[in-house]
């Protein structure tokens, strides 16, 4: 019997998240804190308007939506489900009303002190972490009837500890599933997203390839015939000429920039090690460093090889390391280490800039998108392209204020190298 009576209890907790994953799915409430906090809140009551009596105590999943909404919707949906909660048992009343608000003032402690690092956990740990959540407001439920003196006919009662049992096993499962619902909603609004972006750099590319390649003809013949006419000028016009050949250069390269874009063209691919690229890209970029007054260090002590070409891998790496400094104010560090595992290279830069927001970040890659001054925005676009085109992937951490860490994983082709194996190697030689 408690069985499907819990067992009703948690189709009323997985109510919340089947409406907005459902019903309100592309409606802006569906984000709303609030409204997140208000659906759980009724659920709640719900809940409270349907609770089972057992040896004189009254049980339900209040807590459940209370936790959901704690870890997934934020700390103002969980106070609004808690707000629910007071009224709720309030209104009943009881013997043990003192007891019951107890126990949802000390249940909400733990759901509101971890919601705040929730969402820097994977998904599985997510999952895994609300369910040892959901432990805590039935051992503080148990802590109070215990110090309110347990009643006595729940101490008399010969299946208490099975029901014990079963009220966590089937709260703990309730809190799992509505979990793991929660989790398909936002696996699916990022896959959502994903698919948007990826169809609107995809259209960008194309017209960005068509429109560039057009212009690019007539640019070669004037620049053409512009370096013929710096031949045979007199000496007065060779300033004015240098300037304009000089702006043209410029104007290509923008232009190279947009093809690369829509398709990076790897002219030689070849296995290189990216340990002796990111030395080049370190020592290339140590003067400008110097000149903007920012400390720029190395920590490469592994190695790999990977298959690429050797310019574009180059390229794209400079891009990083260089919007780096840019970002970091004098006196500041950015710092560019590697570490090679067996299947894949890690490249980090990391920077004591001036970070960035997550609406910031959430536009890293879009075309003609930057936070400099100056710049048309394709230079990350067309680095991470590259990235993409060898199989590796960008992640970006960021705190505003306090500096940007960008994490480069590259596919390795051969087995993990060593410093000592590489410096062996030298020794043999």
């Amino acid at each position: 019997m408690i069985i499907e009576k819990l067992l009703f209890h948690t189709f009323i907790i997985l109510a919340p998240v089947l409406i907005q994953t459902s019903l309100l799915e592309h409606h802006k409430w569906s984000k709303s804190p609030i409204f997140t906090g208000v659906l759980n809140g009724f659920a709640t009551l719900a809940c409270l308007a349907f609770t089972y009596e057992f040896a004189g105590l009254y049980w339900d999943f209040r807590y459940v939506p209370l936790i959901i909404a704690m870890v997934y919707g934020g700390r103002r949906a969980g106070l609004i489900v808690l707000t629910f909660m007071f009224v709720g048992r309030t209104i009943m009343g009881g013997d043990i009303l003192i007891h019951g608000l107890s126990s949802i003032i000390m249940a909400s402690v733990v759901p509101f002190y971890f919601s705040k690092g929730f969402w820097k956990l994977t998904p599985v740990k997510r999952v895994l972490a609300a369910q040892l959540i959901g432990l805590w407001p039935i051992a503080v439920i148990f802590l109070l009837l215990f110090v309110f003196n347990l009643p006595s006919q729940f101490l008399s009662e010969i299946h208490s500890i099975t029901f014990i049992l079963q009220f966590g096993l089937v709260q703990v499962l309730g809190i799992g599933i509505a979990a793991r619902l929660n989790e398909w909603m936002v696996e699916k609004k990022v896959m959502r997203e994903e698919i948007i972006k990826s169809e609107k750099l995809n259209t960008l590319g194309e017209l960005a390839a068509s429109i560039a390649h057009e212009v690019r003809n007539p640019l070669t013949v004037v620049k053409g015939f512009l370096q013929l006419m710096k031949r045979q000028s007199k000496g007065e016009e060779d300033e004015y000429l240098e300037i304009i050949l000089s702006e043209l250069g410029r104007a290509e390269e923008i232009i190279n920039d947009y093809l690369n874009f829509a398709k990076p063209q790897f002219e030689k691919v070849e296995r290189v090690h990216i340990k002796e690229i990111l030395s080049e890209v370190s020592i290339l970029l140590n003067a400008y460093a110097v000149k903007e007054n920012v400390f720029l260090e190395s920590h490469l002590d592994d190695d790999g090889i990977l298959l690429t070409d050797r310019n574009r891998m180059k390229q794209a790496l400079i891009n990083f390391v260089k919007n780096a400094i840019e970002a970091t104010p004098p006196k500041g560090y950015v710092s560019i280490s590697l570490q090679v595992t067996e299947e894949n290279a890690v490249i980090t830069v990391k920077d004591t800039g001036k970070g960035m927001s997550k609406e910031e970040m959430a536009r890293i890659g879009t075309m003609f998108y930057t936070t400099k001054n100056q710049g048309t925005g394709l230079g990350t676009s067309v680095s991470l392209k590259i990235i993409e085109t060898i199989g590796g992937r960008v992640r970006y951490s960021s705190e505003v204020k306090k500096g940007t860490t960008v994490e480069i994983i590259l596919p390795l082709r051969n087995e993990k190298l060593k410093k000592e194996h590489v410096l062996s190697h030298h020794l043999d030689a």
